[in-house]
């Protein structure tokens, strides 16, 4: 006898039939294998065997038709499901944007971050209406969920097949334990498909007990700290500056794929043997080497931090524990050393506390700088105007010996427009930047297209070099031996599908004074380019790089192997 649409939809008493059960399992399997890596997002995915699946589905044909419990648990389940694809995205995002997974304990305050930059990127309309599309996936999914299981728990088994599906239900749930085990320790049966939003589950629970013991250890680390201990015994700190400057300039999103892919290389090697000729000439001295970032992808405040404490600041949570512990900075202890310390930062245009907390005794916010220019988008300001308003500090009669840190961002997504480089006596009140050759492309058709984007990343860096060059050869011709000593490094990679390498160490180099030169870097390559062999050492090592190799005081910074 073939079956009727009523067989096929709907059974006897309203139970649902093999149509509608077999689209609910279809709706439960594409919520299961949804993935949480960009990579993954392929056909391929369709094809994943979600072990939960099974689990699932027999367990909702073998709960009793009555009971509190009973009627709960579809819920509860779907509510689990929606959770797990809130991570799934998160992940995606994170992934794409870091090159991580998403930390539930230490990543939420960036969601106020991510709208910020995702709203400068492409408009406020279209991150609006992304993130109202992420959340009504989410919703869809939860309910559709719901709904699924509540298909197959209203499906009635005759009685003698119930202990038939108790088993089945039992043996798929220890398939699931087996493929995690597999995954995780090891262990030698394979089972076909795989257990994976279960196992993501429980990767997040494990990560939310591993972050709480680090940030434990972490909280020991802050207190450990030679130099400071140093500078309170009354060993004097920076005094090999002999009433020169120290200036520290943070390149964003400057990576070591500058110079370990062709597509990059070709672009920066010419900027930076130009910058070299051009710094030597002045009578400066320059060394590079590299230093392993904390981060990649984003969040450079990380990065500043670490070089600021001399500890791997890897998360938000640990750069709030920093904020919160009293440990000495680089920028507190050359204030207790009578120096003053100062922060240019034209990304900053709300208030920045964190700024006092990290020692620095003037801060320069985008607000505070003068810039009547048009901005480049997110960008405030481009690299050779704040370079200008440094300089001009420099330069004023009876400036305070200082310590001064700024955070160059032309480099920064969405690396739309490219700045060009102006003449230095023409910069003034940045006016001059708005010329008519801005292109009439906008964010959101640059990031159509990946390799648009590798090129105006290839593009902005390439000018932020420019202007650095620029701007240490002007402090050399200007003051000569008693020019500032310059540090100009990168904060993190870029994105993977930008940087197109796992790596990420970060150019640093060094540049001043031969003696100043020597005394801090004095192991790495002479010039703009780095050894090719050498291997970072964290950017934490760059803080006690620093104060030692300036302080007649205390033990010469420990080297990097010699380079030949």
């Amino acid at each position: 006898m073939t079956p009727g649409p009523d067989d096929l939809f709907t059974r006897g008493r309203g139970q649902p039939g093999v149509v509608r059960l077999a689209l609910a399992a279809l709706l439960l399997d594409l919520v299961l294998i949804l993935p949480n890596h960009p990579d993954a997002m392929t056909w391929a995915a369709l094809k994943l065997v979600p072990l939960e699946l099974p689990a699932i589905l027999s367990v909702m044909l073998v709960l009793p038709g009555r009971g509190r419990i009973a009627g709960l648990l579809p819920l509860v389940l779907a509510l689990v499901l929606g959770c797990g694809m809130v991570l799934k995205l998160a992940d995606l995002a994170t992934f794409t944007a870091f090159n991580r997974p998403f930390n539930l304990l230490v990543d939420l305050p960036l969601v106020a971050a991510g709208w910020t930059l995702l709203s400068g990127n492409v408009g406020t309309p279209a991150a609006a209406g992304a993130i109202a599309v992420a959340l009504l996936a989410v919703v869809a999914a939860t309910a559709a969920s719901g709904w699924a299981m509540a298909q197959w728990r209203a499906r009635r088994l005759p009685r003698r097949l119930r202990p038939v599906v108790g088993l089945v239900a039992g043996i798929a749930l220890a398939v699931m334990v087996v493929d995690i085990g597999h995954v995780r320790a090891g262990w030698r049966p394979d089972p076909p498909g795989a257990a994976f939003t279960a196992r993501l589950a429980l990767e997040e629970v494990e990560s939310w007990h591993r972050t709480a013991g680090d940030l434990a250890e972490f909280r020991a680390a802050t207190r450990l700290d030679p130099v400071a201990e140093a500078a309170r015994d009354g060993v004097p700190l920076f005094d090999r500056l002999q009433g020169r400057d120290l200036i520290v300039l943070f390149v964003e999103s400057y990576g070591r794929t500058s110079f370990d892919t062709a597509f990059y290389r070709d672009s920066h090697l010419p900027v930076l043997r130009h910058a070299e000729a051009e710094i030597g000439a002045a009578g400066l001295s320059m060394r590079s080497g590299y230093l392993r970032s904390p981060i990649e992808g984003g969040q450079s405040w990380l990065a500043h931090g670490t070089v600021a404490s001399g500890l791997r600041i890897g998360d938000q949570t640990r750069y709030g524990a920093l904020l919160r512990s009293g440990r000495e900075t680089i920028w507190s202890l050359a204030g207790a050393a009578g120096l003053a310390t100062t922060a240019v930062m034209p990304a900053i245009s709300y208030a920045w506390p964190e700024g006092t907390a990290l020692g620095f005794g003037q801060i320069l916010a985008a607000d505070d700088m003068g810039y009547r220019g048009r901005p480049f988008n997110w960008i405030t300001m481009p690299d050779q105007y704040t370079l200008s308003v440094i300089e001009r500090r420099l330069a004023a009669p009876g400036h305070p010996q200082t310590v001064l840190q700024s955070a160059l961002i032309s480099s920064h997504a969405p690396w739309t427009p490219v700045a060009r480089m102006r003449d230095w006596a023409d910069v003034g009140d940045g006016r001059i930047f708005d010329g008519a050759d801005w292109p009439d492309e906008t964010p959101e058709s640059v990031w159509s297209d990946p390799d648009d984007v590798r090129a105006h990343y290839r593009d902005t860096i390439a000018y932020s070099l420019t202007a650095v060059g620029d701007f240490a050869a002007r402090q050399g011709a200007a003051k000569g031996g008693r020019a500032p000593l310059i540090v100009v490094l990168g904060d993190h990679q870029p994105a993977g599908f930008v940087s197109q390498m796992d790596s990420r160490d970060v150019p640093v180099h060094v540049i001043g004074p031969a003696d100043l030169v020597d005394d801090v870097a004095g192991d790495w390559a002479t010039g703009l380019v780095p050894d090719a062999t050498a291997a970072g050492a964290g950017l934490e090592t760059l803080r006690d790089r620093l104060i030692r190799g300036l302080s007649a005081g205390l033990p010469a910074p420990q080297r990097q192997a010699a380079l030949p």
